[in-house]
Formats: C-alpha cells, structure tokens, sequence
C-alpha cells in the first residue's frame, strides 16, 4: 500500500444525514470572507504586525515600522491590508495614525494561533 493509499478510506460510504447538516451549514457562511482573511493573515509582515497589536492595545506606524524593520510606507501599506480586511482599525490624532486590533475576537484567535504552535512544537 502506498503512502497516498494509506489515508484513504478503504471503502467508499458516507453518513448522509451529517453530510447535508454540514452542507446545510456551510451555505450559511461567507467562506470566501473568511479565505480572505486568513490570506491576509497568512503574509509573515502582517502576521507579525497583528502579534504586535495584540501585545500593545494601540501602536503608530512609526512604532509597527520600527517593530517589523521597515520604511513607513511599507509598515502603511500592510496596516491598510489590516484595516480593509477588517482586522485592524485606525485613528488619527495630530500628525501621528494609531492602529489597534478591530475586536477582542481577532487578538484570541492569534492567541489560538500561538498556543497551538507552541503545542506542536512540543509534540515534534
């Protein structure tokens, strides 16, 4: 048996009543949102960025660029990404642009994210 072979059911039968409440299920969420966000998320910079801002409620884009070693510009460009995905916010104070987190929900699924890393690392 080949390695391919080895995680695939033998035989082909499904449970048709959790295949349709799953079915059912998923045409209620926007999927595509959410590939979208985990997209944005999935770039090193702006994940690194989104760690930052769970670390410190409000950053500038002088602290991020000084955070992640990069020019303002660059440190904008990644935060607007954030901001349109719906994962961060900003405000503008003076001549200074702060950003933070949109919601408590985005900082606990990077705590998600950190938790189950430091898992598998532990398992490896």
């Amino acid at each position: 048996m080949s390695e391919h072979e080895k995680d695939l059911c033998e035989i082909y039968c499904y449970d048709e009543p959790k295949v349709r409440r799953v079915q059912h299920a998923l045409g209620g969420q926007n999927i595509q949102g959410m590939v979208k966000m985990f997209k944005v998320l999935a770039d090193e910079t702006r994940m690194k960025i989104t760690f930052a801002l769970c670390e410190e409620d409000e950053l500038c884009v002088c602290d991020v660029a000084n955070i992640i070693g990069s020019s303002m510009a660059t440190a904008s460009h990644h935060l607007r990404s954030l901001r349109n995905m719906g994962i961060a916010k900003y405000r503008k104070e003076g001549k200074l642009v702060f950003y933070s987190l949109e919601d408590e929900q985005i900082k606990q699924m990077i705590w998600l994210a950190i938790e189950h890393q430091k898992e598998v690392v532990s398992v490896e």
